[in-house]
This record gives C-alpha cells, structure tokens and sequence, in this order.
C-alpha cells in the first residue's frame, strides 16, 4: 500500500505526532488500547487540524467502529477525508486505476450505441502488461456483457477480485473488431513516466508534457524537459492534465515555476487557510519548492523557463489537487487556456496525522482536508472543479489515439486552437458519458 499512498495522498509535509493528551477533565478516560480510547485520539486530532473543526459533534459515539467514528465527525462539505488502518490493508480505498492500472469509460455514442473505451492504461501495470492498450474497446467484464445499467455495479465488483478476465476489441468504422480475451491480475503500477514531444504548430514549435501525477523529487526531470523545449526553440506549451489525480504541491510549484516570465524567488504562489488553529499561510515559489528536500531550488529551475505568456492545459473530471493548483495558480501571472472537461474540485489540501511514539500504539493514519488552497490573486473556492474555457468531449473522435499523438482529440484541438480537427478519426458528434470507472475518486493530499 506505500505505493498507493505516494500516488493517491499528496503532502505539503508530513506531520508527525503523539498521541494527543486531552487537557479537558470532562473528558471521557478509555483503556489504553481499546475502540474507544482510539476513537477519542481521533476526535482530538481532528479537533485541532480538520478544517470544518467547528462542525463535529460535541458528544459523538465512541463505541463506534474506528472507521465508523471517524465518518461520523466530517462535514458534509467533506468528499475527500479519509483515514487508514496501516496494519490491515482492506481499510485502504481501493480503484480500479489502483488495483490493476487501467481506467474506462462507459459512453453512449450519437447512434445509441453504448461502447466501454479503456482510456487509460499505466506504464508498466498489470493491465499494460497483459496486452490491454488505451482505446480499446470492453466488450465483458468476467464473462458478462457490459450495459448502462450494469456498468458501475460491475466496476464496483471488480475492486473485490484479485483477477479480471476482460473480452476487448477494436474500434473501427463504427464496429468493433479483433475481439480477444485479456486477463487481468491484481497488482502494482510503477512509477509513471513524463511524456514529452514537440509539434510544429502554424510555423510556431509547441512543447507537450503529459504529467500523470506530482510525486516529491520529480523536479530533476521537470528541469530536463524544459532544457530540451528551450533549446529547441518551443514557443507555445500543452500540459496534459487530464488523468492527473494531484501529488506534491512543492513539485506542482516547480512545474509553474518553469512556465511564465517575469517571476522572481519572492513571487507568491500559494496561500493555505485553515481553521482557527491553522490559520492562514502564505507560500512563495520559491518556499513551496523548497518543502521538497530533494527538490532543485528555484533559480536553477528559472534558468530553464520558457518565459511563455500564455499555456494550453487539458483536463477532464479526473484532474484534481495540485493538478488544479497548476491550473489556478498560473492565472495570475500568464493567459491560461484550459482545454476538455471540468476538473474534479479539490481546491484542498491536508498532511497525513499519525502516532509516532516509539513503540507506536495506534495504528491508524488519519489524511484529514486541514486547509483551503487559493493563489495569489486570493482565488480559489472551485470546489465543483474548474470549467475549461474550451469544452472538449474527449470521446469526439474514436478510437481513441494514444497519449502523445498530435491526432488526439485534446491535442488537437490545443493545436488547432480549440477546434478539433483529425484526420483518420470518426467524428461521433454529441457523445453522453454514462460511467466513468475513476469518477469520483477517493483520494486525499499529504
């Protein structure tokens, strides 16, 4: 699960605490070691990070299951809290992306068809290396034909297997053909790498990144990328956003850094608001870079900026957390033109709450939101996502084209500027996304 947590939790830092001592002597005094005594190490903690501190129950249950308790003192603003028992692996969200590193979408196309399109296959994932590719099409899941009705009921089945058998296709000329049965077994997806490659556009080089997540350390290849755009003379950017569940805000502001002209090391990027104990904090490029020990710090990654004005960046409901902050927080200082869907709106951000006495006693992490994120111009509150100012259905033109081709609906229409325009495509005109195996997901930020 340590490589689930780096790809789905994303850190301003990692917090590290005791048990906390309950001053209050009208408090209740559990054993050592029980569900309650648990549970009030729980409500403590939360008492004193959670951003919707002041909406918890003043007199909760707990003789409640851990999990249970906790639930029951969020907000009902809250889709992201979450917390995890370290020493038992089923309390940790489980995803499809996370268990076998594939992602689909059920749609309905113009013609009434109902069609399931893999959209999403990770590098070096169980899926990538059965032979699954993105763009094709599932037929069966497990043996069972997939329809608009059965398709969240069976994504949600597939999360408590250990095995997939999958019947996929080819999509061509309206059909689908080559079908072949692929089986899927659960397993790990390794780090993913940056995908970079430079279009001519209209005389004009452009440089395109596809940023699957922001880990810490990333900042070293970050700077490599953006050499090579620089000394090829690339005059416009597309970052590609688009599956991008968040990671670092410290590698978030590396990646901004390297973008716009005219910023300096006191250039403000980020304000954090939390509750009354957190207060508000407000971060520069510089100072958020630099939460990332392994990170290169700001005026070497500045000697590599492209200087730009403005930048293309895709999105889908998938794009989320410092994802969003890449998204938001350029907007002050360049043209930002976003491309595709509405992100998912996590304009949040937290730290992992956990005990760490030696011997530790609990074994439970917490992953609460503590702050609110908003740039430097004080925008922020996009917690029903952020809308594109170019709406692009992904799913206009099948088969879907592998990430990278300048034919991809997304890129093409950066390219074209906003309209989309391929060749070797069907156009599918109106496409109803129906199920979406990645939306929403549950994540939360370190």
């Amino acid at each position: 699960m340590k490589n689930f947590l780096k790809l789905q939790c994303i850190a301003i830092a990692v917090f590290l605490i005791s048990c906390t001592n309950n001053n209050d002597e009208s408090a209740p005094v559990f054993p050592e070691g029980s569900t309650e005594s648990v549970n009030l190490w729980v409500q403590d903690s939360m008492k004193r990070y959670y951003y919707w501190a002041d909406q918890m129950p003043a007199k909760p249950d707990y003789h409640l299951p851990v999990k249970d308790f906790f639930k029951s003192l969020l907000s009902s603003q809250d889709r992201f809290s979450f917390m995890v028992n370290t020493e038992d692996s089923s309390t940790y969200p489980r995803s499809i992306r996370n268990m076998y590193g594939f992602d689909y979408t059920v749609a309905k196309l113009a013609s009434n068809q109902v069609v399931t399109i893999v959209k999403l296959v990770l590098q070096n994932s169980p899926a990538f290396n059965a032979g699954l590719e993105r763009g094709m099409i599932i037929t069966k899941i497990n043996g069972k034909t997939i329809t608009a009705a059965n398709a969240e009921s069976m994504a949600s089945s597939i999360k408590d297997q250990t095995v997939v058998d999958l019947t996929v296709g080819k999509w061509q000329n309206g059909a689908i053909t080559d079908e072949k049965n692929i089986t899927v077994y659960y397993g790990f997806s390794f780090e993913q790498p940056i995908l970079s490659k430079v279009f001519e556009k209209n005389g004009k080089k452009a440089g395109y990144l596809y940023i699957y997540d922001f880990p810490d350390g990333m900042t070293p290849i970050l700077n490599q990328k953006f050499a090579e755009f620089k000394a090829a003379g690339v005059q416009e950017l597309i970052l590609d956003l688009r599956y991008n569940y968040g990671g670092s805000v410290s590698s978030a502001a590396a990646l901004c850094s390297l973008i716009p002209s005219g910023l300096s090391s006191g250039s403000p990027f980020i304000i954090f608001k939390g509750n009354k104990n957190g207060g508000e904090v407000k971060r520069t490029f510089a100072q958020q870079i630099a939460y990332d020990p392994k990170a290169l710090d700001f005026n070497t990654l500045r000697a590599n900026a492209l200087g730009l004005q403005k930048v293309f960046i895709l999105t889908s409901n998938s794009t989320a957390s410092a994802a969003e902050i890449v998204i938001n927080n350029l907007k002050p200082y360049m043209q930002v033109i976003q491309i595709g869907d509405t992100t998912l709106g996590k304009d949040m951000a937290g730290f992992v709450v956990e005990d760490k006495r030696k011997p530790r006693k609990i074994s439970w992490q917490i992953h609460p939101v503590i702050y609110k994120v908003f740039n430097a111009s004080g925008a922020g509150e996009y917690n029903n996502g952020i809308s594109p100012q170019i709406i692009v259905n992904e799913y206009a033109g099948l088969p879907l084209l592998p990430l990278g081709d300048p034919n991809e609906t997304l890129i093409s229409s950066a390219l074209n500027g906003g309209y989309f325009k391929s060749e070797g495509q069907e156009k599918n005109g109106n496409v109803t996304i129906l199920y979406q195996s990645d939306v929403p997901p549950v994540m939360m930020e370190k």
